[in-house]
Parts: structure tokens; C-alpha cells; sequence
């Protein structure tokens, strides 16, 4: 457990919490019979807080990437035609016309 996933777990925690103030602010303008016209700013910089906190954590928390090497045993892009099993060309796509006809109406 790194920093960032802490980061990520923080900021999922403010997202729920500007969730639930807005909906406790829209009972209270259902009480005093106001009119809801969006959420307070307190709650729209909660979003954008945790929105930034949980960004960073998706970026942070995967790790680093690695690189791929196409002389590989073991890319699935090599191996793919090898294996000819799985090709299926008979699918539902062939109820379409080929050609669409289809003209607008004005």
C-alpha cells in the first residue's frame, strides 16, 4: 500500500462526501421550498479535489510501464495467426445490407 493508493482511497472518501452534501442540500431546499439551481461551490471544489486526487492515483498507483518486444515467444500479437481456431467470420454482421439505401426524409 503506497502513497497513491492512499491518494486514490482519499480521494474516492471526498467524492462521496461531496455526494452526500449535495444531496443533504437538496433536503434542505426541499424543506424551505427553494429551488435547486446546482451545488454549492464548497461542494463543486470537493469534486474537483477528489477527481484530482483520484487522477493522480490512476496514474500513480499502476506502476511503471514496460517495454514490449516483438521477437517475442510470448507477445500475443505473434501468436495471434497462429492461431486460426478462434477466427470466426460467420457473425451477426452479415444480416446487414452491404449497401445502405437509406435516404433522409425532410
Amino acid at each position: 500500500m503506497g502513497l497513491g493508493f492512499i491518494i486514490g482511497v482519499f480521494g474516492v472518501l471526498i467524492l462521496f462526501h461531496a455526494a452526500y452534501s449535495t444531496i443533504q442540500y437538496r433536503g434542505l431546499l426541499k424543506i424551505m421550498e427553494g429551488e435547486f439551481s446546482g451545488p454549492p461551490m464548497n461542494v463543486v471544489l470537493e469534486l474537483l479535489m477528489g477527481f484530482v486526487f483520484c487522477i493522480t492515483a490512476a496514474l500513480t498507483v499502476p506502476g511503471n510501464f514496460l517495454s514490449i518486444h516483438p521477437d517475442s515467444e510470448e507477445n500475443r500479437v505473434v501468436s495471434l495467426s497462429a492461431n486460426v481456431d478462434f477466427m470466426i467470420f460467420n457473425h451477426r454482421a452479415k444480416a446487414f445490407p452491404l449497401e445502405l439505401d437509406m435516404k433522409l426524409k425532410h
